[in-house]
């Protein structure tokens, strides 16, 4: 009689076997497959993450860029407009002595018939025309307020003048011609405001008109 080795087992239980190391080798593969798309999805969303990151800082940089090319650009033109301010202020200081100079002439010499003399006021009337035409051509304007309203940016009151005629702060005399250089006061106009005035008259209230006939029809 022989003997049947003891090892030896049915052929369902190696099938068996069989089918399931073959599924546990196919769950491995799933695993590491898994496992590796999840690392590839990280790294992808790392990257998106970066890449926004990098154009957010991209965009920014180009709008500090833009905003200091504004700025400098927005400077040289101030340069260029306010550049002679100072200059342009004492040049209004010698304007003003020379008409200062000519109103203090009286005109009885005026008058005299004196050929040299009235050759010297022409001089000087000239340089002082002169010198506020060359003033304006490099932005400097002369303010002349009278009869505006007094707006303390552009105007400096000296006094007050009670006048009932004119409309309550009202400039009703400049004392000495102010000046702006493009868009800033280089001199306020010193001017006399009128105090106890009338006010501005309130704009009256618009009463609605009759419905037109198309409206009743309507109704």
């Amino acid at each position: 009689m022989s003997e049947q080795p003891k090892d030896e087992r049915a052929p369902e239980q190696t099938t068996a076997k069989s089918e399931y190391a073959e599924m546990a080798a196919t769950g491995e593969d799933f695993q590491a497959e898994t496992e590796a798309q999840d690392a590839d999805y990280e790294a992808v969303v790392r990257l998106v993450k970066e890449n926004e990151e990098l154009k957010d800082r991209a965009l920014r940089a180009a709008a500090e860029m833009e905003n200091l090319r504004r700025r400098t650009q927005r400077d040289v033109q101030d340069a260029k407009a306010y550049a002679i301010a100072n200059f342009a202020r004492d040049m209004l200081q010698v304007s003003d002595n020379l008409r200062r100079a000519l109103d203090a002439i009286p005109a009885e010499a005026k008058d005299s018939g004196d050929a040299g003399f009235k050759a010297l006021i022409e001089g000087v009337d000239i340089t002082e025309r002169a010198m506020l035409s060359a003033l304006e051509r490099h932005g400097v304007k002369k303010l002349d307020p009278q009869g505006e309203k007094f707006d303390p940016h552009f105007h400096q009151a000296m006094f007050e003048v009670p006048n009932p005629d004119v409309p309550n702060n009202s400039v009703i005399q400049v004392v000495q011609t102010g000046y702006v250089i493009g868009e800033r006061v280089l001199r306020p106009a010193m001017v006399g405001v009128a105090k106890g005035g009338p006010k501005q008259a309130a704009p009256e209230p618009v009463e609605p008109g009759p419905p037109n006939a198309q409206a009743e029809k309507d109704a």
